[in-house]
């Protein structure tokens, strides 16, 4: 079951304003600062949402919160930004009714981060869907953009609004999201170019300087440091807690997300660098022949830059800030600008330029977002604009800001009126007429056509003549001094008296939330707004793709004459459009209180909110709210809160909702005219009846609660009776069935036993006539077998009888016949033995007939033929084998056969030699000219570095070149190698050495044969010149580097000693 609560339970202070006992300013403050203590941010006047910036995160909007507030009356739970939100949504989809949530307030009360809240909410209660998503996620992505590029930092606000903006969110029948239109109001465009003390340029200017990458800035022809920007104010260019390197990441994702296509984000940088490179531009005067001064660009590097960068032509651009053409019907007359008109144009133009890419931006993102249906939808409008200003300096800005704001306090004052009436009237409730202060004649006096500040505003800017700011003040004098909420220095009536209180340039207007004193310095300029045609046109000549977009008055074809609407008139407009919109929607407000100046959390400074609740006008909203009946509830929740205090309606009526609050009513003897029955609601007309309702049933819930206690302990107490009572009846069951078990085991084991014995008994005995039998079984059977044995044996000893008389004779015929074998070897052997006896004797018989025979041949030197045959056999032996074992042709190939016999070392030694020059010669005899002078240089570097020089072994393999420069082919050096009449023998960069300092300048070495030649190796021109007599000699280290020295002698060394290296 869902437990109900309601506004009025568990409150801190008084929840709702109206219910507010005593009401004046100062219980009004007391209870915001008690629900501010409390972390009660918000507060309700009727349907008005109060909202105190806490400046800090509070865990008041998670999504259980969303749940927790959807679906819900908006007085059935605590006050919260939230369930403004869910009334807003669930009028518009279930009463078909448009709806419009204004948030106002002054810089730094939230009013952004109020509006980001209602979209979120909105977002996670409607319909989901892939295409739902989208769309919800394009709504809410579009608030990163905005704000990079319409928010600063201010002096009250890390992250303030300087535009106004309006989203209208269009709905489908379901109350699904479709799309939105998105309307923008007066930027700030004077922060581009200038920003007060203590205040940023815009977001984006910062964030892309922090989080670009350096490729990206490089292309935007930009550097990181933002001190190199005259538009960037550097006191407050980092803000604690604000990453914008981060935050830049996050617009470009959500650029993404909205639509935008990667080129079209590129050219919104460009036109972002533009700017910046613009506010860079100095000027300098130039005399001309007629003694006019004429504006000159200073420095053209940043105009070059700026000019690649929006695809311009250089002078196309430094024309149009130096000249400047006025045309009149036919005539086109030309003028020079002087250097203060060049600067005014320059901010006019980074102006311009800024201000027209964002209404692009705003344009492109409907673009995205806009519903795609075109049957009708139904809207939820969402106002966050600028609030009240009262600043120290108040100039035309703020003028137009709290126009604005007059004109949305007489909406607030007059909707809110006609909704307390209309409800009346559909309750049947008399209505009275409600005094109240009326501001329509504060904006009558701003916005009248004939004598409205605005018109006579624009009547001077158009009138011919001199018109400055001064006549523009003398002219209110003239017009308004009358007006009662108009002062200035000088009144109409009183012309020779003086308002001291005010300076001779400035003049005071009463407005609703207070008087407001402006300085007309600049009124005139900013409301003409003018930028030249020539720049105009000089702009629309780029050939950057977004450019010509914004600058189509620029196009020589559609030349208008017709001077362009001032930007008094241009607002007065749009404001005029807000207001019939927001007329034509049921309106929802949220009011936005800054706490404190320091933007800290836990400080509520009384002075600061007290200003801000006069000109909000809230006493004034609490009195309208009061002035019939503070509060209303429909029956049916009304009885249900205060059944209790009645016995006929408690605890249930049967009845209508109605009679019973009547009953109850009249029981509990209430004044009748202290309340009223409408169709579906009761009106209370004073608060103390309602908080007297709510001590009574206080009381009520108490008696309630004690008796609800009483019968709670008394079932408590039964049912631990009965309890025990039950608990004792199953002990005892349990302890019964329990007896009988132990019995029941006791008789079952006793039986066991006795049969365990019985059966035993009768195994033993069974067991006794088994073995009986089995010692009979087993004596039979072993006297069978001992006969069988017997038997066997017999017959055994008569075959073993058989068998030896067989081997016996087997014995003596092998015997017999080894014996005939032996002696037919014997016989053999004795044969063989003589045979080779009268061989032996043959061959001794034969060798000693030979020597006989050759013994007569024999000399005394024969010894010595014999020694020198057999050396003669060993040398013809060893050259044969060495023949076929030669190494290869290849000088460089170490390799030789062994030697066979050590006497033949020298001869061996010798032959290596020999074989080795001769195939040097053969190898030589193989070489070119060219070849042989190579090996030649090679031969004489092996004598000057070979074990000195130990970068001189990797060398060996390379080439001596000479021309390295290719000094005759190379048109570089041409013309050097054409001053010069000699051949040129090496040619090579090395690094001459200063001796001074120790540092290395390139240089181009010449060696000719009769001069060392050193040239610059940039622009070929000889620096020095040496004949080679004068050098005494050429020293080089022996590590592996390319360093070398030229030492001259001692009658050129006071002037010139040369350190070289390669």
């Amino acid at each position: 079951m869902e437990v109900k609560t309601s506004l009025l339970d568990n409150m801190i202070g008084v929840g709702d304003m109206v219910l507010l006992e005593p009401l004046s300013e100062d219980s009004f403050l007391e209870n915001l600062k008690k629900r501010f203590d409390h972390n009660e941010i918000y507060t309700y006047i009727g349907s008005v949402v109060i909202s105190l910036n806490p400046y800090r995160s509070l865990p008041i909007y998670t999504p259980d919160k969303v749940e927790e507030y959807r679906n819900r009356n908006f007085y059935e739970l605590s006050p919260h930004i939230y369930a403004l939100a869910d009334e807003a949504y669930r009028s518009l989809r279930d009463q078909d009714k448009d709806q419009c949530i204004l948030i106002t307030g002054e810089s730094g009360a939230g009013k952004t981060e109020a509006s980001k809240l209602v979209m979120s909410y909105v977002a996670a209660v409607c319909g989901k869907g892939q295409e739902v998503n989208k769309v919800k996620e394009q709504l809410l992505q579009s608030n990163p953009v905005l704000e990079a590029f319409g928010n600063a930092k201010t002096v009250r606000n890390d992250n303030s609004s300087r535009f106004g903006k309006y989203m209208d969110i269009e709905f489908d029948f379901k109350g699904d999201p479709l799309g939105g239109v998105i309307s923008n109001y007066l930027l700030e465009k004077s922060r581009v170019v200038k920003q007060p003390r203590g205040e940023r340029n815009f977001h984006i200017f910062y964030q892309l300087l922090s989080g670009a990458s350096d490729d990206m800035l490089k292309k935007l022809k930009l550097e990181r440091d933002f001190s190199k920007y005259n538009y960037l104010s550097l006191d407050s260019a980092t803000v604690s807690g604000l990453d914008d390197a981060a935050n830049f990441r996050t617009v470009r994702n959500a650029m993404q997300i909205v639509g935008f296509m990667e080129d079209e984000m590129q050219s919104v940088l460009e036109l972002v660098a533009a700017v910046l490179k613009l506010g860079n531009l100095d000027f300098k005067p130039e005399s001309r022949c007629n003694g006019m001064d004429e504006s000159r660009v200073k420095d053209k590097n940043d105009l070059k830059e700026m000019c690649e960068l929006l695809g311009i032509e250089q002078s196309v651009l430094e024309r149009a800030f130096s000249y400047r053409t006025v045309e009149a019907k036919m005539e086109k007359v030309s003028t020079t600008l002087n250097v203060a008109q060049a600067y005014y144009a320059r901010d006019a133009l980074a102006k311009n330029l800024y201000s027209r890419l964002f209404s692009w931006l705003v344009t492109r993102i409907n673009e995205s977002i806009r519903a795609q249906a075109k049957t009708r939808h139904k809207v939820m409008g969402v106002l966050d604009i600028y609030g009240f200003e009262i600043f120290e300096d108040n100039s035309f800005e703020q003028f137009i800001i709290n126009y604005c704001n007059e004109k949305l306090q007489q909406i607030f004052i007059e909707l809110t009126l006609r909704e307390e009436q209309e409800e009346y009237v559909r309750e049947g409730i008399e209505w009275t007429n409600i005094e109240y202060f009326n501001n329509a004649v504060i904006c009558d006096l701003i916005e009248n056509n004939q004598n409205g500040i605005l018109a006579m505003l624009d009547e001077e800017c158009l009138r011919p003549g001199t018109v400055t700011d001064e006549t523009f003040l003398d002219k209110l004098n003239t017009i308004c001094a009358e007006h009662q909420h108009f002062e200035s220095r000088l009144n109409k009536n009183s012309k020779f008296l003086n308002d001291h209180s005010l300076p001779h340039n400035c003049f005071r207007i009463q407005h609703y939330a207070g008087k407001v004193l402006y300085r007309v310095e600049g009124f005139v300029d900013k409301n003409n707004d003018l930028l030249y045609r020539d720049l105009s046109q000089a702009m629309y000549k780029a050939n950057h793709s977004l450019i010509k977009q914004l600058f189509p008055e620029g196009n020589p074809a559609k030349v208008n004459l017709k001077r362009p609407p001032t930007a008094g008139f241009q607002f007065r407009a749009s404001v005029g459009t807000l207001m019939g919109n927001l007329q034509t929607k049921n309106p929802n407000y949220i009011r936005c209180i800054k706490p404190n100046d320091k933007k800290a959390a836990h400080i509520f400074t009384d002075s600061l909110v007290r200003h801000q609740v006069r000109y909000l006008g809230l006493m004034e909203n609490v009195r309208v709210r009061r002035a019939g009946y503070a509060f209303r509830q429909a029956y049916e929740p009304c009885l249900e809160r205060y059944k209790m205090l009645c016995k006929n309606t408690w605890p249930h009526w049967k009845g209508p909702a109605r009679q019973g609050v009547e009953v109850l009513m009249t029981d509990l003897q209430v004044p009748a005219e202290e309340f009223a029955y409408g169709r579906s609601k009761i009106f209370i007309r004073n608060p103390r009846t309602l908080f007297f309702l709510e001590e009574k049933r206080k009381q009520c819930l108490e008696d309630l609660a004690t008796l609800i206690q009483k019968i709670y302990r008394g079932w408590k107490c039964r049912s631990h009776f009965l309890l025990l009572k039950k608990s004792e009846i199953v002990v005892a069951a349990w302890y019964r069935r329990y007896a009988q078990q132990k019995k029941y085991q006791k008789i079952k084991h006793s039986t066991t036993v006795v049969q365990s014995y019985t059966r035993g008994w009768q195994a033993r005995k069974l067991l006794r006539e088994l073995k009986y039998q089995k010692k009979c079984e087993e004596a039979v059977t072993t006297i069978a077998a001992f006969w069988h044995g017997t038997q066997a044996r017999r017959e055994l000893r008569k075959l073993k009888e058989e068998a030896r008389n067989k081997h016996a004779v087997s014995v003596i015929w092998a015997g017999w016949q080894g014996t005939k074998a032996r002696r037919e070897l014997r016989r053999l052997k004795e044969e063989a033995r003589r045979k080779h006896a009268v061989a032996v004797i043959w061959a001794y018989w034969q060798g000693l007939k030979v020597r006989r025979e050759y013994r007569k041949f024999f000399r005394a030197n024969a010894g010595r033929k014999i020694y020198n045959f057999t050396i003669q056999r060993i040398m013809q032996k060893y050259f044969l084998g060495l023949k076929s074992n030669l190494p290869s042709m290849s000088p460089i190939d170490k390799s030789w056969p062994a030697r066979p016999y050590s006497f033949l070392e020298g001869v061996h030694a010798e032959l290596r030699r020999i074989f080795h020059l001769w195939r040097c010669k053969k190898y030589r005899s193989q070489f070119t000219e060219e070849k042989k002078a190579v090996y030649e240089e090679k031969l004489e570097a092996s004598e000057l570095f070979k074990d000195k020089k130990a970068l001189y072994p990797s060398s060996v393999s390379q080439t001596f070149k000479g021309d390295y420069l290719e000094m005759v082919k190379n048109p570089k050096y041409q013309k050097l190698s054409s001053a010069i009449d000699e051949k040129i023998l090496l040619a090579d960069v090395v690094n001459k050495i200063n001796r001074a300092n120790g540092k290395s300048s390139p240089r181009l070495f010449l060696l000719t044969k009769k001069s060392v030649i050193l040239a610059d190796q940039k622009t070929g021109q000889v620096k020095t010149s040496l004949p080679l007599p004068d050098l005494s000699s050429v020293s080089t280290s022996t590590q592996s580097d390319g360093f070398f020295a030229l030492k001259l002698k001692e009658v050129r060394r006071k002037w010139f000693e040369v350190y070289l290296f390669f």
